[in-house]
């Protein structure tokens, strides 16, 4: 299988127009056969009132990325994902910079797909750590 990286980063930015995706100013920036890779800004938009990196906003960043990588598994005209369980471990805080969340994927099956996201500073350091289960269901076409 060739991937075109920059049709499907382009159609997974497309997708998160007027979405949370954006608020978060949330950017998929790489794709392989396994992964799919986005970064986030982090600014004082994201903090808690501490003045770090909120972890319900690297939880939203995890998620958005593990939801968007089950979409390429998946037939998109015939399925659709969603996501039924997350949790995260919060290992390092950042308070500015851009953080960089890549998902993948460890069980790939017909109708649950299992990722791991880790997200990493700009200098590789991990922040978070999260697992996320999506479900694959036939979609709803009104």
């Amino acid at each position: 299988m060739t991937l075109d990286k920059a049709k499907i980063l382009q159609t997974c930015n497309d997708f998160s127009k007027n979405t949370l995706m954006e608020t978060l100013e949330i950017e998929f920036v790489d794709v392989g056969e396994d992964f799919l890779k986005a970064k986030m800004p982090v600014n004082s938009r994201i903090h808690q009132p501490m003045g770090l990196l909120h972890g319900g906003a690297s939880v939203a960043l995890a998620e958005s990325v593990g939801s968007a990588a089950s979409m390429l598994f998946v037939n998109a005209e015939k399925q659709e994902v969603r996501g039924i369980e997350i949790s995260a471990n919060h290992l390092r805080s950042k308070r500015e910079g851009t953080v960089f969340a890549t998902a993948k994927i460890i069980h790939q099956g017909r109708s649950i797909h299992l990722w791991e996201i880790k997200i990493e500073d700009e200098e590789g350091k991990l922040i978070c750590l999260c697992k996320l289960s999506n479900i694959v269901l036939p979609k709803n076409n009104h």
